[in-house]
């Protein structure tokens, strides 16, 4: 009888066990199969045991998988760290010795710098750029995963210049370190890439601002290039805090674990929390500079979930009343309408949309705000959550000299909310954690993952409310904020950046132990394997110096303010 006669996989896109020999790789599997398999565009990884994995993970034991197409989120995350290796290697195809940069998303798209040399990057060699990447796709080179001794890549990363990668792993306590090897290159991300080059056929590199933007497929349609626009101002916000990180120097978690080692935490903790006290102020002394030239009489702050809005708010009404300015406060979720008149869902008809901005009463919203800078005195209603009605239990509110309306909310930003208020009356603060901290020169923070975190923090802090439940609906969450509140940051008229150079650091310390509560069996032990990872590179940082009025304490408790 042969070894492996009894080997099997379970193949969840077919529903059934598929015999297999031992020690194939699946994307071996995935030839014999592909034709019966659901997907849209070519498999670029596969789920093993809920574990993302590449298509060459090599099977000796039973598994359970799962091919994943571009569509998923962590398709298209493999797509895209593969895309952003071609890129590299067309780099150091024509000019060796640059050093590119792939700083953060922005406009569908990822912006690219070659570091520390912002002119090079003209129109004419992001065209050479994108001409040799298209050749590079089109000879559907093999992106090949390799595992060595730590010492031994950290020697290949030397060589081939790559310092920022030799920073995090001299720092991490890691026997071997997987890395992949594109012809002549070899670099390192913190998840698997696609098979082979062929695969990444659509793709575009296109100037942007002082550099360029890295474009993948179109999410709702992957046979064409996702389309982009100019977002000066989220832009600007971005490139605020990459300068202060430069002048700090702490620009990846190479350098930003050094720092936690060499004792340096405590002044860096005082550093940045003196930054987001800054910006505070300023947006403060702008609202009552407008304010005292007859505007600015209704603050709106808006940002997604996470963002870190209810802190941001109490923190800029303390300036504001240093200011001289009363802020008053309006609760837009007691304008919800009636649960029984609550849009439904569009994509789950079964499902109330209690984040679309029409499961507010718009109508008596506009007009109470009216009201109110009119000079009226307004009855101000108290949503019951729990009857699901809107009720008058006897609350007034009347604006006074110096008074100014405070609102916080996902649809702060969006137009139609306050239609009736004259747009010289508002002055509007998107809030975001734009994280401008890399893992290195090649592997970024996504602004998303930071909220991620924050939000299972205080999910199982405060809700009771476990990382796989957090986890399973952040996808829901994410769709609301494309919705409802991205398409509208560039009509804001400051940008507050609540990410903190730390906190990563520090939540790394909370957020294990939830993220290792999450069962190997569930779907969402993707998500949770891949966070668990991300945060491996970093130093653990003890919260102990953080003040009781950070933003970050509306996570981990502690906080001075009352939520």
């Amino acid at each position: 009888m042969k070894k492996y006669d009894e080997l099997k996989v379970f193949c969840k896109n077919t529903n059934e066990y598929i015999n297999i020999d031992g020690g194939e790789a699946l994307i071996d599997l995935y030839e014999t199969i592909k034709g019966r398999l659901d997907l849209q565009g070519d498999a670029v990884c596969v789920l093993v045991n809920n574990k993302v994995e590449d298509l060459h993970y090599p099977v000796f034991s039973p598994k359970h998988v799962e091919f994943i197409d571009i569509t998923s989120n962590a398709g298209y995350r493999v797509f895209t760290r593969s895309l952003c290796m071609v890129l590299y290697k067309a780099l150091n195809d024509l000019y060796p010795g640059k050093r590119l940069c792939i700083q953060h998303s922005i406009s569908n798209g990822h912006y690219c710098q070659i570091k520390h040399e912002e002119e090079f990057v003209t129109p004419e060699v992001i065209a050479q750029l994108k001409q040799r990447m298209g050749e590079i796709i089109a000879a559907d080179l093999p992106f090949l995963r390799r595992e060595r001794l730590t010492t031994d890549v950290i020697e290949m990363f030397r060589k081939q210049g790559l310092k920022d990668k030799v920073r995090v792993l001299e720092g991490i306590n890691q026997l071997y370190t997987v890395y992949y090897k594109l012809d002549d290159i070899v670099d390192s991300f913190y998840g698997p890439l696609v098979p082979s080059t062929g695969i990444l056929s659509v793709f575009d590199l296109v100037p942007y601002e002082k550099g360029m933007l890295l474009l993948g497929p179109d999410r709702k349609d992957i046979t064409r290039v996702a389309s982009w626009e100019p977002q000066p101002k989220l832009f600007q916000a971005f490139t605020d805090y990459i300068n202060f990180n430069k002048i700090i120097r702490l620009g990846d978690v190479g350098e930003l674990n050094h720092a936690i080692r060499a004792g340096f935490a405590p002044l860096l903790i005082n550093v940045v929390e003196a930054l987001h006290n800054k910006h505070f102020i300023q947006i403060a002394d702008e609202i009552t500079r407008r304010y005292h030239e007859g505007g600015a009489r209704v603050v709106l702050i808006a940002g997604p979930s996470s963002s870190g809005k209810t802190t941001s708010s109490k923190r800029l009404a303390i300036q504001l009343v240093a200011n001289c300015i009363v802020p008053k406060v309006i609760e837009l979720d007691n304008y919800f309408v009636n649960r029984d008149d609550t849009p439904l869902d569009e994509t789950n008809k079964n499902e109330k949309d209690y984040e679309s901005l029409y499961a507010l009463d718009l109508d008596k919203f506009n007009q109470d705000v009216t009201d109110l800078l009119a000079g009226k005195e307004v009855a101000l209603p108290t949503y019951n959550f729990k009857d699901g009605k809107r009720e008058y239990l006897g609350n007034t509110l009347k604006l006074g000299d110096g008074d100014i309306l405070l609102m916080e909310g996902i649809h702060g930003l969006n137009p139609e909310l306050t239609r009736s208020i004259p747009d010289e009356q508002k002055f509007r603060i998107f809030v975001s954690a734009l994280t401008t901290l890399n893992i290195d020169d090649h592997n970024w923070i996504g602004t998303y993952d930071n909220r991620l975190l924050r939000r299972i923090i205080r999910d199982h802090k405060y809700r009771g409310v476990d990382a796989r439940d957090t986890i399973r609906r952040w996808p829901s969450v994410r769709r609301g904020e494309d919705k409802w509140i991205m398409p509208f940051h560039e009509n804001a008229d400051a940008m507050f950046n609540s990410s903190l150079l730390f906190e990563l650091a520090v939540m790394k310390n909370y957020a294990l132990p939830i993220l290792q509560q999450v069962p190997t069996s569930a779907p969402e032990y993707a998500e949770a394997s891949r966070l668990m990872k991300f945060l491996s590179y970093f130093e653990p940082l003890d919260e102990k110096d953080i003040p009781s009025t950070s933003l970050l304490r509306e996570f981990l408790g502690g906080s001075s303010f009352h939520y």
